[in-house]
């Protein structure tokens, strides 16, 4: 009897939220989207490396030791929604010390007692990158010391994941493929930004109760 496949990621739903911001659904589209190209990527390469992911639930190497995390406009304002309007008090209260002292060089802002606390709306290159084989060892980055052991997205579902996103830009292109080459070009690094600002709105909301 044939194995059924495994059934891919479910897309994110706030109802409420997105009846109010139509980026929001888009943004939600093209994650979905995304998480389903790295889950079909994933089941390709067990199948071709004959290795299991390494990358597991609890597991925060690469959120260590990474310094370059790609991040796009419509990320970045998906992140300030999910702290601000979808944190618990007590968790975001505890994120904005780190985002107000965080520096280039140190772990990602939003890494907690080992756990991802903006993981819903994590980015995409946080979702597409997984090591295959062993665990990351401490203060490794696999991309430079074992670049053949991680993952390589699926180009067409990346593509249209930020598809989905173009409504979120002003641009003048009609054509999708352009359009989807300017979205990319705006791309900046979440570690080297500053994130003061957001820092400063969870102690305006919390002066505000």
């Amino acid at each position: 009897m044939k194995k059924p496949q495994s059934a891919l990621p479910q897309r994110l739903h706030y109802p409420d939220d997105e009846k109010h911001l139509p980026w929001l659904a888009a943004l939600l589209d093209g994650y979905a989207i995304a998480d389903a190209g790295v889950a079909i990527a994933i089941a390709n390469e067990i199948k071709r490396r004959k290795k299991r992911l390494a990358c597991g639930k609890g597991c925060g190497s690469c959120c260590e030791t990474q310094k370059d995390v790609p991040l796009y406009p419509h990320e970045l304002v998906g992140i300030y929604w999910y702290v601000m309007e979808k944190m618990a008090t007590p968790e975001r209260e505890g994120l904005k010390s780190r985002l107000a002292s965080h520096a280039a060089g140190l772990p990602c802002p939003f890494l907690i007692r080992g756990s991802c606390v903006i993981h819903p709306l994590r980015p995409l290159g946080c979702r597409q990158f997984n090591v295959f084989g062993s665990r990351c060892l401490p203060d490794e980055d696999p991309f430079f010391t074992r670049r053949g052991g991680v993952l390589t997205p699926l180009v067409e579902y990346t593509d249209r994941a930020f598809a989905a996103v173009i409504s979120f830009y002003d641009t003048n292109e009609k054509n999708a493929a352009a359009a989807v080459r300017d979205i990319r070009a705006q791309i900046f690094n979440l570690q080297t930004f500053d994130w003061k600002k957001l820092a400063a709105n969870i102690s305006q909301k919390e002066k505000a109760g």
